[in-house]
This record gives structure tokens, sequence and C-alpha cells, in this order.
């Protein structure tokens, strides 16, 4: 059974940062495009970095673009997100996400996703 697991989040002070960690199993996914979407109350999911199977090509939401970084590792079926200069605007539950096709921020499918891992943000 295909499995997608995040750690990693938790309460940190604006400015902070974290690493979110998605642990795959079940299935290859090294051949899928790989994802992180975030979800706030209230607001619409939005997906907020993607990468190839391969690692080469990333995107990323104008929001998080130049503090997130998102990375991958076939060989151990791990997939980061590296946040940094985090603001209470960040807060949300962060979801991993397998074979994300993007038609836009908050337009994505999207094939498993994980629990999520709660990022909270304190000003």
């Amino acid at each position: 059974q295909a499995q997608l697991e995040e750690s990693g989040g938790g309460l940190v002070q604006t400015g902070g940062s974290l690493r979110l960690s998605c642990a795959a199993s079940g299935r290859t996914f090294s051949r899928d495009s790989m994802g992180w979407f975030r979800q706030a109350p209230g607001k619409e999911r939005e997906l907020v970095a993607s990468i190839s199977w391969s690692g080469e090509n990333t995107s990323y939401a104008d929001s998080v673009k130049g503090r997130f970084t998102i990375s991958r590792d076939n060989t151990e079926k791990m997939v980061y997100l590296q946040m940094y200069s985090l603001t209470p605007e960040d807060t949300a539950v962060y979801y991993c996400a397998a074979n994300v096709r993007s038609y836009g921020i908050t337009t994505f499918t999207y094939s498993y996703a994980g629990q999520g891992t709660q990022v909270t943000v304190s000003s």
C-alpha cells in the first residue's frame, strides 16, 4: 500500500526555520513528480513547491520563492522541504504529495498525499 508520511512540523517563531521530511513507502515514487502543498484554516490549499522525478526541475509559489527549497533523495525515498524566514502567513498543515500535476497554485492534482504535519509560526 502506497504511503507518504510527513514529519518535521512544529512551532517556530517568526524568522525561524523548519525542515519537513516526507518518507515514501509501499510503491516506487522515484518516477513521480512530488510536491508539498499546505492548507490553512479558511483558506484554499496552496501548492507551495514541486519537484520533477529526477530532481532537476523545481517550482515554487511566489509566496515562498527564495525562502523554501524542495529536494528529494530517490535512493532513500525521501522528499524534503527546507523552510527559512518563516512568517505567521506560513502557518498551515503541510502535506506531501506524489504524482503532482499543477495547473495553478490552487489548482493541482495528485495521486497520493500524506496525513500532513502542522507548522505554526508565532509572531
